[in-house]
């Protein structure tokens, strides 16, 4: 017996490419509505409904709004907005974040799927702090440029018309949709620096983290010890330290849900620079959900990806 699944908000980018991810699975069987009844609320309490597991790629309050026609049903959901990545009674949609994170999102009702910044820098975060290499109070910053397509459609169009004016930085008052999630799931007790930036490519992206000397305990070595021990398995891999690539190419992992960290820098004089490399439409969004929604389907996580 096929899994129903339906995804409100199939013709956003993410849904899109969660839609494209799943269309040919024999285990799957996709529940559409037609474009006219997409925003009616009563097409989209039946379809909710009739899915085994809903996958919203919605803005906050409609994702919000589908949670509510949800109730009194047995529907399973992933959502990919914002609104739920903090909220206690949804299941941290990062299978590798911990021991144990898998199963909890295999026996959820309700799984929040991580933000594509903060999937990288809660990979790089986390298992320093748990080794407590960094402190909870240590003055974190993050800076990282992803594809244009993370802007969704009205960004898209904007570069494949030309009429975008290059690459830019944003979110300069520091108050990024991300930081919360990265603050809570990164083991941080306060908020850090955070300059996100758009490139002039379609697809990808890269994260990176320094750490200056007395920001960290230990050596690079340890550093780098503390990440390759924490990921032995799933989608995130560490790169052997002195595999410093001559350069950190945001593309590099494009259609794929992996997640590749390195401890790049200088031994010698304490410095290091942590970095992540993804797909912001993979690990970074439709990927994740997809890896998800295996987990709650009781597949192999890599089903399909």
């Amino acid at each position: 017996m096929t899994a129903q699944v339906f995804i409100d908000g199939e013709v956003g980018t993410t849904g899109l490419q969660i839609r494209e991810r799943l269309t040919g699975r024999d285990d799957i069987t996709l529940i559409s509505l037609p474009e006219d009844q997409r925003k009616d609320a009563s097409a989209r309490r039946d379809a909710l409904a009739a899915a085994d597991v809903a996958i919203l790629c919605l803005p906050d309050d409609a994702a919000r709004e589908a949670v509510t026609l949800c109730q009194g049903t047995d529907t399973r959901l992933i959502d990919a907005s914002t609104a739920h990545r903090v909220d206690p009674d949804w299941v941290y949609g990062f299978p590798e974040m911990t021991a144990g994170q898998g199963a909890a999102v295999a026996g959820a009702a309700r799984v929040s799927n991580p933000g594509c910044y903060s999937t990288a820098a809660i990979a790089l975060l986390r298992p320093l702090r748990r080794a407590g290499v960094i402190g909870a109070e240590a003055p974190v910053s993050i800076f990282g440029i992803s594809g244009y397509s993370g802007g969704g459609k009205g960004m898209i169009a904007e570069f494949d018309r030309g009429e975008s004016e290059g690459s830019f930085i944003y979110a300069t008052g520091q108050g990024h949709k991300h930081l919360p999630e990265i603050v809570r799931h990164g083991l941080l007790d306060n908020l850090p620096i955070f300059i996100p930036s758009v490139g002039q490519f379609a697809q990808g992206m890269v994260v990176q983290i320094p750490l200056h000397p007395g920001m960290f305990s230990g050596s690079m070595n340890d550093v780098h010890a503390a990440l390759a021990q924490y990921y032995r398995a799933g989608f995130v891999s560490v790169r052997p330290l002195g595999d410093d690539p001559a350069r950190e190419l945001p593309q590099a992992v494009n259609g794929t849900n992996r997640l590749e960290l390195s401890v790049l820098g200088d031994a010698a004089t304490g410095r290091v620079v942590l970095s992540a490399v993804l797909d912001n439409l993979g690990k970074g969004a439709s990927g994740a959900a997809v890896q998800n929604l295996n987990l709650m389907l009781g597949l192999p996580a890599d089903t399909g990806l």
